[in-house]
């Protein structure tokens, strides 16, 4: 009983990370390593964070998720006839 939890913390840690390896490419194997900079330098203003096609790629993410949101606040996300028969409960088979 108490192996459970290792367990269980075994199996996540064997988890696949897919929103991860989507952003692996033959590009970023081959990329250098960023420069290290001391830490008042990235806090100043002018260091450019992203290019500016990274930028127009992180909003359009950031509007689907918003486009999302609004439909998931829009609309139940369980159909009426299947809150029915949640509302029922679970029935024994024995």
């Amino acid at each position: 009983m108490r192996l459970w939890p290792a367990l269980f913390l075994l199996l996540c840690a064997c988890t696949q990370f897919p929103e991860l390896e989507a952003l692996d490419s033959p590009a970023t194997r081959t990329a250098e390593y960023p420069a290290l900079l001391p830490m008042d330098r990235l806090l100043s203003a002018d260091i450019e964070r992203a290019t500016p096609q990274q930028a127009r790629s992180i909003a359009g993410r950031a509007a689907a998720l918003r486009a999302r949101a609004r439909k998931l606040r829009s609309a139940p996300v369980v159909d009426t006839p299947t809150q029915r028969r949640m509302s029922r409960g679970v029935q024994s088979p024995l």
